[in-house]
């Protein structure tokens, strides 16, 4: 019998990548989503048949916040995670025979604006406002769920890069000679290679006794003006102009998101995977861009 992996949130950027390479190593999998034709997040009962029996429970549900902040979008992201995070460990509870494993995605972001030193998950601080508070609602609705047969791990993701995703816009506004560095170009800027964030869920699945908080980033953060950089050398572009704050605060509202996107500065380590011997397929970011553009 096949092993079940359950993805909740399954149809975006990174669900379509571990929906490939879950199937490619064997699983069955399951997915839970408001898109037909997979299971709705109102079908109570059908969660829990298809979360019964599975091997592991990934929940990568969410409004994206590449929105404006406006009071309808700020109820839909902070509900997005909330609400379904209770529904999945409700569910889980009503199981019986539950997954052994439930990943739950949080976000990088949870730490405050650092560029004075790097944040880790015993040393970092937790930063404040609404995307702060919103990621502290995630994991609050996660841990608060007791589940004695289950091991719960919350995965702080930095920006994913793979083909697709973030790298799209990154890649136009390269192309379109809008390279540059944006607001002051000093902010951190961490990431992770989407392949090493599949491993990193094998990894964790593997070591059964793991538990609790992981960053998931490089060990190499750059600076938003090396990541430019780095773009614009891989497509031979040379010309690429800056954005100042202003510029970006327009366009943000032209384009329906935030400058807090682009201007946050994020200097996360992954210092408890590092720890506990996660070996980084892409350690640099000029590896994660070149892999990403030769095979887009």
């Amino acid at each position: 019998m096949l092993k079940k992996v359950v993805l909740a949130g399954g149809t975006g950027f990174v669900g379509q990548y571990f929906e490939k390479h879950f199937s490619n190593l064997g699983y069955e999998v399951r997915i839970i989503s408001r898109q037909t034709p997979h299971i709705g997040w109102e079908d109570k009962e059908g969660i829990r048949e298809t979360i019964d029996n599975s091997d592991m429970l990934i929940n990568l549900a969410g409004k994206t916040v590449n929105c404006r902040y406006n009071s309808k979008n700020k109820k839909e992201i902070l509900d997005s995670r909330t609400d379904t995070t209770e529904v999945l460990g409700e569910a889980i509870e009503q199981c019986e025979n539950p997954p052994s494993l439930w990943i739950n995605s949080s976000t990088a972001t949870i730490y405050r604006h650092a560029q004075d030193r790097p944040m880790t998950e015993e040393g970092g601080v937790i930063g404040s406002g609404f995307s702060v508070d919103v990621a502290k609602a995630w994991e609050r609705s996660f841990f608060d769920f007791r589940l004695p047969k289950t091991r719960q791990i919350a995965l702080r993701i930095a920006i994913v890069l793979g083909d697709g995703g973030v790298m799209t816009p990154y890649r136009n506004l390269v192309k379109f000679g809008l390279g540059g560095h944006q607001g002051s170009g000093n902010q951190k800027f961490s990431w992770i290679h989407i392949e090493d964030l599949f491993n990193i869920v094998l990894f964790l699945r593997k070591n059964q006794e793991l538990s609790g908080v992981f960053n998931c980033s490089s060990p190499h953060p750059v600076t938003n003006r090396e990541l430019m950089a780095h773009l614009r050398k891989l497509m031979n572009i040379r010309i690429g102009l800056p954005c100042p704050t202003p510029m970006l605060e327009m366009g943000a509202f032209f384009m329906g998101t935030e400058t807090e996107l682009i201007l946050k500065s994020r200097w996360v380590i992954p210092e408890r995977l590092e720890n506990a011997g996660y070996a980084f397929k892409f350690h640099h970011l000029d590896e994660a861009l070149e892999q990403i553009l030769m095979n887009s």
